[in-house]
């Protein structure tokens, strides 16, 4: 399973030791950027990833920043692009059963390496519901078709 990941400067530790435990665990990695702690714009790792993701060409995708709202309000402008921000399990877990997210954002600032691998595998583990979550995301989607 290909899963991409991108932070800007503020979330470029946190995404270094993912990295790091997703190879461990045999997952095969894209790395969207950036690669310093030099300051950088959320934007362009968050349109680059989610483009890949809502192709297929990547089957999930991580994207963390300070607080993650950034990443996850740029990620969504992306059509196909379903990205959550998760700061606990619970949420995490919501994201795939309720939402369908291809895209779980972290906050760098509030998470720490262990609990954003405890939301990841969690995420992970999680089957989308269907049923009235599945009539609501038709909601959604009709708006994204609609331009918004």
């Amino acid at each position: 399973m290909l899963i991409g990941i991108g932070a800007d400067h503020r979330g470029y530790p946190l995404k270094k030791e993912l990295i790091q435990r997703l190879e461990v665990s045999d997952f095969k990695v894209e790395d969207f950027g950036t690669d310093s702690k030099e300051s950088s714009d959320y934007p362009d790792f968050a349109e680059a990833l989610a483009r890949e993701v809502s192709k297929g060409k990547i089957d999930y995708g991580i994207l963390i920043c300070n607080t993650g709202i950034g990443m996850t309000i740029a990620a969504n402008k992306v059509k196909g692009a379903y990205a959550a921000l998760a700061l606990d399990k619970d949420m995490a877990e919501s994201a795939k059963r309720h939402n369908k997210a291809n895209i779980l954002v972290f906050s760098a600032e509030r998470t720490n390496a262990e609990e954003a691998w405890e939301m990841f595998t969690t995420w992970m583990e999680a089957k989308f519901e269907g049923g009235r979550h599945e009539r609501r995301l038709k909601k959604v989607k009709a708006i994204e078709d609609a331009g918004g």
